[in-house]
């Protein structure tokens, strides 16, 4: 595998931006790990961070380079802040950003499918709403998407980070947009007879966004919505979220 820390510039917001990468590449004489890589332009999954980490994280606290090397997959982890992954009322594009023009960017520098049946999205907490608003605002650019211990039910936490939400939604009217509410991003795409996207949601029983989750769970279920769901013993912490994200990989249509 070849591992690239990305620095760029982006026109959304206005800064200059990173992301780490990871390519696919087929190395049979490497010792303790078996990679692959296909002849055609690399799947990719864009694998989202949570509120108080950055673009480093999945590097850091799991093994993702190890567990994607045998799938010849690219994986694409981009920062975003503490945003949301929306575009904030006092604050940067970020919804922009993430959904138009970061993939664009990556794939402008390296050889990503820009196929809908070749590109995921995952994330864990903030990260797995951002991976459900992507799939379920933007069904027509993701195969699957994962949450893993997702904030899915923003309206709920507003008390828990209100500087946060001040400043990225101004009033909580904004929660009940779109594409900022899940709930009815959801059935709108469950309305709409667009392809829907593979869904993945897990959750640990002791996890303080375990109710939450329940609550989306119980609307995805109303809907039909093509959606696996597990949850098991687990907080809301890496140890939980390095075994999960291995389930994920498991799970994808790769096929």
């Amino acid at each position: 595998m070849a591992l690239i820390q990305c620095d760029f510039y982006s026109e959304v917001l206005g800064l200059s931006m990173s992301m780490n990468v990871i390519l696919p590449q087929a190395a049979p004489s490497q010792i303790g790990m078996a990679s692959h890589a296909g002849q055609q332009k690399h799947k990719t999954l864009f694998l989202l961070h949570g509120l108080s980490d950055d673009h480093t994280i999945w590097l850091r606290r799991t093994s993702i380079e190890r567990y994607v090397a045998e799938l010849g997959i690219a994986v694409v982890m981009p920062a975003v802040h503490r945003s949301f992954y929306t575009d904030m009322v006092f604050g940067g594009n970020y919804w922009t950003f993430i959904s138009e023009e970061l993939p664009a960017i990556a794939r402008s520098f390296f050889p990503l499918s820009d196929r809908r049946e070749d590109n995921f999205v995952a994330g864990l907490s903030m990260g797995g709403y951002g991976a459900f608003k992507l799939a379920l605002n933007k069904p027509d650019s993701f195969a699957a998407a994962a949450s893993l211990s997702g904030a899915l039910h923003l309206r709920d936490l507003s008390e828990r980070w209100p500087f946060e939400y001040n400043l990225i939604y101004g009033s909580t009217n904004k929660l009940n947009e779109l594409p900022n509410c899940l709930f009815l991003a959801a059935k709108q795409l469950a309305e709409s007879g667009k392809p829907i996207p593979m869904l993945y949601q897990c959750c640990g029983t002791e996890d303080f966004l375990y109710d939450h989750n329940a609550q989306f769970l119980e609307h995805a279920l109303k809907l039909r919505l093509p959606l696996t769901y597990e949850e098991g013993p687990g907080e809301h912490e890496w140890g939980y979220w390095d075994k999960q994200i291995q389930r994920v990989l498991a799970w994808l249509p790769l096929k």
